[in-house]
């Protein structure tokens, strides 16, 4: 497909996007074989869309009840609120820990696709410009987008710097598009696998 796109014109930059089309489908053909289609991760999905509506559904009350009285007209205390809340947010950092867990499988598959495709683009198009960039990118941007080309043309863009805009820009849009986004709950639930401690426990 590569040789077949490089004899069009701008045909380098169709098979690094094709290329990398291509890539984002298969990977993301790989998660839903190995994680979003088992009952684990659907399971635990389910439970932290459950845990963040309840919280939510927590904090509304609780600033509604503090706005419209002081501590005698609320007839549950606030310290029992508090606990009931600290309970909640627990399990669902816990949820979300655990999903990560689960994602670590179909991670480590497609990270090795994706080392396998990028060593196969990288012989393919190694020290050849595969697009022209409107503008002369900053310094920084520079060393990514012209890496390993020659002469001292700032508009040159190496196949580096597409492909990686490109599998950013379409395997994102492609998990928003088949749903395959993780809920916003497991985001802002904790920093990840290895989380901070909780400053509530000291």
């Amino acid at each position: 497909m590569a040789s077949a796109l490089s004899s069009l014109r701008y045909g380098d930059s169709l098979s690094v996007v094709a290329i990398s089309g291509a890539t984002a489908v298969l990977c993301e053909a790989i998660s839903w074989l190995l994680i979003y289609r088992t009952t684990t991760y659907n399971s635990l999905r389910a439970s932290i869309e459950r845990h963040s509506r309840k919280l939510d559904s927590m904090k509304s009350t609780s600033s509604g009840s503090g706005a419209s009285g002081g501590a005698g007209s609320s007839s549950q205390p606030a310290s029992s609120r508090a606990k009931k809340m600290d309970r909640v947010e627990s399990s669902l950092k816990d949820a979300s820990r655990e999903l990560s867990f689960a994602k670590l499988k179909s991670g480590a598959v497609v990270a090795a696709v994706l080392f396998v495709v990028f060593g196969l683009l990288n012989s393919l198009f190694e020290g050849r410009a595969v697009a022209k960039l409107p503008f002369a990118p900053v310094p920084l941007v520079q060393r990514m987008s012209h890496r390993g080309l020659p002469g001292n043309d700032p508009t040159d863009c190496a196949m580096v710097f597409l492909y990686f805009l490109c599998s950013m820009s379409i395997r994102t849009n492609l998990q928003k598009l088949l749903g395959f986004t993780p809920p916003r709950a497991a985001a802002g639930a904790g920093p990840g696998l290895f989380g901070m401690p909780d400053p509530k426990v000291n």
